[in-house]
């Protein structure tokens, strides 16, 4: 049997090597997840200049593939053996190879968290090409949240792009239907935008940022509208027992910001997931 039958008739098959696919994404997202809002930055700069009438000066190729990956501390440029998922770091202790400066723990959690959920979304879609959409569509949330924890910004670069392939997705049927998956970016764009102009105008101040409502947006059209209002209270639940864990394990007062968009992005992976059984269970029926 060839590699590709194998995989449509063994599930163990499959999820392994989408976990492998997914720990190797994972080592990618940890290089969007740093650069990406360095280039936003720089992107800005240059704008503001040109506004300004300013000449802008030339800088060194920075995306996601230029410069070559290296040690932040030293400089030393990182080997094709030393970015090899969770691997490398356990291999090299959690220190730079050359230097010994300490390596941030995080990136082979960012790695390790990619590969756990992509097994996940194999798990419940099986071997078939919507199993390719939801995969694209939960490595996107992962680098949202982790982009969000970071800077408390959720990239247009990344929730557009994300928007309009839950809408090509659905054309064909994948999860919901085109109808559902239109209404469904409609209305989690005009949820969150009712909901911040409503506190806007009593609190006087804003309560969260345009990028909350692009990515509910998003999510919407993989999802449907009919999984929305799952999201919406999933994500709430989490935001409000772990944002207010933090604030009371930090010690810091209620005006702290905290972001949203990581608890829209696990509302939505779980609302893609199970969603439809979710709204099915409770109403009895899946509206149409």
């Amino acid at each position: 049997m060839d590699f590709i039958g194998t995989l449509r008739e063994s599930a163990a098959w499959l999820c392994f090597t989408v976990a492998v696919v997914g720990l190797c994404v994972g080592s990618f997202l940890n290089v969007v997840i740093h650069r990406l809002p360095k280039m936003m930055e720089a992107r800005w700069r240059a704008d503001c200049a040109e506004l300004d009438g300013r000449e802008v000066a030339a800088s060194p190729t920075y995306n996601l593939i230029t410069p070559d990956s290296a040690c932040p501390a030293c400089k030393a440029p990182i080997r094709a053996w030393q970015n090899v998922p969770v691997v490398s770091w356990l291999a090299l202790r959690g220190k730079c190879a050359a230097c010994k400066t300490p390596i941030s723990m995080r990136y082979p959690l960012v790695e390790a968290f990619t590969g756990a959920l992509s097994v996940l979304v194999a798990w419940r879609f099986g071997y078939g090409w919507p199993l390719v959409a939801a995969l694209g569509f939960t490595w996107a949330l992962v680098a949202l949240t982790f982009i969000d924890f970071d800077t408390q910004l959720l990239p247009d670069d990344i929730t557009l792009p994300l928007l309009w392939g839950g809408l090509v997705a659905n054309l064909f049927g994948a999860f919901i239907d085109l109808k559902s998956a239109v209404l469904g970016a409609i209305a989690g764009y005009m949820i969150l935008w009712l909901v911040y102009w409503g506190f806007r105008l009593i609190a006087k101040k804003e309560g969260m940022g345009y990028g909350d409502f692009k990515l509910l947006a998003a999510i919407g059209a993989w999802t449907g509208w009919q999984v929305l209002p799952f999201v919406i209270v999933a994500s709430a639940g989490v935001g409000a027992i772990v944002g207010g864990a933090v604030l009371f394990i930090s010690k810091k007062g209620a005006d702290t910001r905290i972001p949203f968009g990581p608890y829209l992005a696990l509302g939505g992976i779980l609302g893609l997931l199970w969603g439809r059984e979710a709204v099915t269970a409770w109403l009895g029926r899946f509206p149409g």
